[in-house]
């Protein structure tokens, strides 16, 4: 379905931990650009995520400079610092709100993974998120949403084949010593050697478990899975 462009500002929103950002994100955010007629995509890195307080996230800083790298080839991309700069948990009700008032008149459109979209249903206000912007759940083919509790207006679908990208095996490539490159922009590629960043002794003990589990349950290696993941996670 393509959306026919209007006389309002159409705006995507990704918000995501972006830790780091790969070709995942950045395909999905030029499809859904394409698909429903946006303007521009605004990229929300998260600052302190409520449902990741489990596990360590690199610092804000970072995940946002690897953001504007790996951003900036695209004049119709932007990186907002908003949840990085506003104190306490980042949550998409507050980020949104903002943005209406920021941006009035203009139409939100909220980008996210669609195994992330269930789980909106027990986001803060969630009653509200779905009057502040339409939400598209990008997933790659053959994935199939369960609708239960969501609304039926307000919400799409859109295939992505790039979905199979994930930052948590973007991070395991690097820790076991495995190249990321093409899975992630090459300015990122770079700035994640500069800094050292998801080096072995850094590594996340949550990722491990993780790549462990899967080889458990797939009955195959870990490092070489590439399931499909949520774009962007908000709360």
């Amino acid at each position: 379905m393509r959306w026919g462009a209007g006389p309002r500002r159409r705006v995507g929103v990704m918000g995501g931990t972006f830790d780091p950002v790969h070709h995942g994100h950045l395909v999905s955010a030029s499809e859904v650009m394409e698909s429903f007629s946006l303007d521009e995509v605004i990229f929300v890195p998260t600052g302190e995520q409520p449902f990741k307080e489990h596990r360590r996230v690199t610092p804000a800083e970072h995940r946002y400079l690897m953001t504007v790298v790996a951003t900036a080839s695209n004049p119709r991309f932007t990186v907002s610092r908003m949840e990085i700069d506003r104190p306490g948990k980042s949550y998409t009700i507050d980020t949104l709100r903002e943005l209406k008032r920021q941006l009035p008149g203009a139409d939100l459109f909220f980008i996210t993974g669609a195994d992330v979209l269930p789980q909106i249903l027990t986001w803060k206000d969630a009653d509200e998120l779905w009057s502040l912007a339409h939400f598209i759940g990008v997933t790659r083919p053959g994935h199939t949403l369960d609708r239960t509790g969501l609304p039926e207006t307000g919400l799409s679908l859109l295939e992505v084949p790039a979905m199979a990208i994930s930052s948590t095996d973007c991070r395991a490539r690097v820790v076991d010593g495995k190249p990321v490159w093409y899975l992630v922009p090459d300015g990122v590629v770079q700035y994640i050697a500069k800094h050292g960043l998801y080096r072995p002794e850094t590594a996340r003990v949550d990722d491990v478990a993780e790549r462990r589990g899967r080889a458990v349950n797939e009955g195959t290696t870990a490092r070489t899975a590439l399931p499909p993941r949520a774009v962007g996670a908000g709360q």
